[in-house]
C-alpha cells in the first residue's frame, strides 16, 4: 500500500474542518462559527474577494475568562490564518507597569508555544465610557500562534495537527502559576 502526501488546503471549507478537528481534540468544544464574503473593495484590493471564517471555542468546564478564537482567510494570495487564546484580564489599575506586564506575559507565551512559529502576544485596552478612569479599563490578553502558509500546503493531517499543538500549549499557559496576577476577579 503506497503511502500518499495529503492534498495541500486551497479553500476555507475544509481548513474550517481541520482546524475544528485539531482543536475539539484537545477537548475544547466550538461555542460559534461566522464566516464572511467581502468584496468590492477599493484602492490597492480593487477587484479583490475573500471569504473569512472565525471560530469560537471554550472549555466544558471553564474557565469562563478563557476561549480560543480562530481567523481563517481564503484570498486571492490563498490561505491564512491564526488560533489566539483569549483571556479577560484584571483592570488597568491592577496590572501595574504596561511594558513590565507586557514582558512577563511574553515570556510566558515564549516558555509554552512551540517554537519555529510566529506567536504575538497583545492586550488590548477597553474604558466602557469615555468619561471612567483609565485605571477602570478592561484588559485583554492574546496569546497567539499563526499559522505559516507552507502548512496549508501540508494538507489537513497537518492543520489538525498545528492546531491540536496549539490548544495544548494554550491550555499550558492556562495552568501556570504566574497567570493568576492578570486574571480578572
Amino acid at each position: 500500500m503506497s503511502h500518499r502526501p495529503a492534498a495541500p488546503l486551497l479553500t476555507l471549507e475544509p481548513l474550517i474542518d481541520a482546524v475544528r478537528e485539531g482543536v475539539e481534540a484537545e477537548g475544547w468544544e466550538l461555542s460559534g462559527l461566522q464566516k464572511t464574503t467581502s468584496h468590492q473593495f477599493e484602492g490597492r484590493w480593487a477587484g479583490a474577494s475573500s471569504r473569512s471564517a472565525y471560530l469560537f471555542f471554550h472549555l466544558p468546564r471553564g474557565p469562563d475568562w478563557a476561549s480560543v478564537e480562530v481567523f481563517l482567510d481564503e484570498t486571492s494570495e490563498g490561505l491564512e490564518g491564526n488560533l489566539a487564546l483569549v483571556m479577560d484580564a484584571c483592570a488597568l489599575g491592577r496590572l501595574g507597569d504596561v511594558p513590565e506586564a507586557l514582558e512577563a506575559l511574553g515570556r510566558l507565551s515564549a516558555s509554552h508555544m512551540p517554537s519555529g512559529y510566529r506567536a504575538p502576544v497583545s492586550l488590548r485596552l477597553r474604558l466602557e465610557d469615555g468619561a471612567q478612569p483609565s485605571g477602570t479599563a478592561a484588559i485583554e490578553v492574546r496569546f497567539k500562534l499563526m499559522i505559516p502558509r507552507k502548512a496549508f500546503g501540508a494538507g489537513a493531517p497537518a492543520i489538525a495537527a498545528l492546531a491540536a499543538l496549539a490548544v495544548r500549549s494554550f491550555r499550558g499557559i492556562l495552568a501556570h502559576p504566574s497567570l493568576t496576577r492578570y486574571r480578572a476577579e
